[in-house]
Parts: C-alpha cells; sequence; structure tokens
C-alpha cells in the first residue's frame, strides 16, 4: 500500500506535477502544479481557454499528459497493471457537465451499471443499491424508473451524480455542476455535495465558474492562468491576489455579489 505524501499535516491525495498538456503546436498547461488534500472541496477557475476541463480530464485518465506526473493516493496511475489502474479508477467518481447519462436506460438502470460492470453485482443486487444512490443524491423514489428525456436539469445532474457515487468513490470529480441550473437549484446542488462530502467523506475536486458556488462549499481555490496554477488558497487569500483576472473576477460586480450573499449566509447560519 502507498502512503501518500502528507504537506503540513495534510493528507495530499492528487498530487499533479509539472504536467504540460499540448493539442498539436497548442501549449493548454505548462510545467503545472497542483496538490488536492483529503477531504477538502477543491474548487478550479480560470478564464476561457485555461483548461479547466482538461486539467480534470488528465487527473483521471482521460487526456495523457506530453510531461510530468500525477499521483493519485501516491500512485503513478500511468505505472499501474490493468488490474491496479482499474481498482484506482473505482476510488474516483465523476460527473461530466452535461450528465453524460445512457438515454436508453431509466436512472436506475443508469446508476446500476457501475456496479454491475465493476463491482460484480447481479441486477437486482445492483438495482437495489442503486435506489439507495439515487435517494443520496436527493431524488425522489419514482425518478428511478424515469428515462434521462424525462428529467429537468436538475435531476439530470443528481441523477448523474447517483452514478458517479454508485461505487463509495474516495475522491468526486465534478466538472461545471451547476452550469444551467436556475439560483435556487444551483444552491440545493451546492448544499447536497457538502452534504455527501460530510457523510461519505469525500475529496471534491470541481470545476466551476460559479461564484456562489465558491463561497459556498469551497475549502479552497485554485486559479488556472497562463498554463499555470497562479494560486492555491483560501478563498480569502486568492481574492486579494493583485493578479488582474482575479481582481476583475472576484471584485466586478457578481463578486461582490456572491460575496455579500455568503456574508448573509454566514450571519443567519
Amino acid at each position: 500500500m502507498v502512503t501518500p505524501p502528507s504537506t503540513n499535516g495534510k493528507e495530499t491525495i492528487i498530487q499533479v506535477k509539472g504536467v504540460t498538456n499540448r493539442f498539436g503546436s497548442h501549449t493548454v498547461h505548462e510545467a503545472l502544479d497542483l496538490d488536492v488534500y483529503r477531504g477538502e472541496i477543491l474548487g478550479v477557475v480560470g478564464g476561457s481557454g485555461t483548461g479547466k476541463s482538461v486539467l480534470l480530464r488528465t487527473i483521471i485518465g482521460l487526456q495523457k499528459p506530453a510531461a510530468g506526473t500525477l499521483r493519485l493516493f501516491g500512485q503513478d496511475p500511468q505505472a499501474l497493471s490493468p488490474r491496479e489502474r482499474a481498482a484506482l479508477d473505482r476510488r474516483c467518481g465523476v460527473l461530466f457537465q452535461q450528465g453524460a447519462l445512457f438515454s436508453s436506460l431509466t436512472v436506475t438502470e443508469n446508476v446500476a451499471v457501475p456496479l454491475i460492470e465493476h463491482a460484480g453485482l447481479t441486477r437486482p443486487q445492483a438495482e437495489a443499491l442503486a435506489g439507495t444512490k439515487i435517494a443520496l443524491a436527493g431524488l425522489p423514489a419514482n425518478a428511478g424508473g424515469k428515462y434521462p428525456s424525462e428529467l429537468s436539469g436538475g435531476m439530470i445532474k443528481r441523477a448523474a451524480l447517483a452514478r458517479s457515487i454508485a461505487l463509495d468513490p474516495d475522491i468526486l470529480f465534478l466538472d461545471e455542476p451547476t452550469a444551467g441550473l436556475d439560483p435556487v437549484g444551483a444552491a440545493a446542488f451546492d448544499e447536497l455535495v457538502l452534504t455527501l462530502r460530510g457523510a461519505l467523506g469525500l475529496t471534491v475536486f470541481l470545476v466551476t465558474h460559479d461564484l456562489d458556488t465558491l463561497y459556498a462549499i469551497c475549502d479552497r481555490v485554485a486559479v488556472l492562468s497562463n498554463r499555470k496554477v497562479l494560486v492555491a488558497d483560501t478563498l480569502e487569500a486568492v481574492a486579494a491576489n493583485p493578479d488582474p483576472w482575479i481582481q476583475s473576477y472576484f471584485h466586478g460586480p457578481r463578486g461582490r455579489a456572491a460575496g455579500t450573499a455568503n456574508s448573509h449566509r454566514k450571519e443567519h447560519s
């Protein structure tokens, strides 16, 4: 069993070191470094084209970097046997931006797929457990029999979330989870992520552009800029950074509104 490194007393379960990502002649990331600590919710932000989703896809193994190293739980995924890699992958749950549900399957069948394929459960066993995951994701019991085309945008997100936690992962990767949701639905989803982090002991890697989400649930924020992680720190420390993009992002009209709303939440909590 490989022991992940420790930084300032915190266990580092994702370590990105010197990673470079290129698409043809276009370099998205160059010598990028980032650590993610056990139990935290890390928000990843950046301007358009900074490669937020590319970084997520690199960490989960869908994008092979041109250079650099990645370690999950102290292990290099590229150095593992197929069986070891499959075991590592089961420790990671992923919610893609559009949900990526199978349109021809019901919600229950969607959630049961990884349980059948990776946990070796029978279909009845998998569908019974899927019901528990669907409830954890905040969906009503009758949602299990519906097809994705019958669901609202918020319900699709929750169904995809139920599938992403089907195998009891240690890390949850969320790619723009509140995109397309109205403010009430987005706030409810944020609360759900907080609840699941506490109940399941998750570490959450969250790509977002939603300032309300950053203020509501993130322990730290990593800002991508100029092909690197410009800063990764508490929201207050990041917002104080003099970088022009950070200043316009956190202190523009939307940033001020999100900060004010967060202050009101703290006063009434």
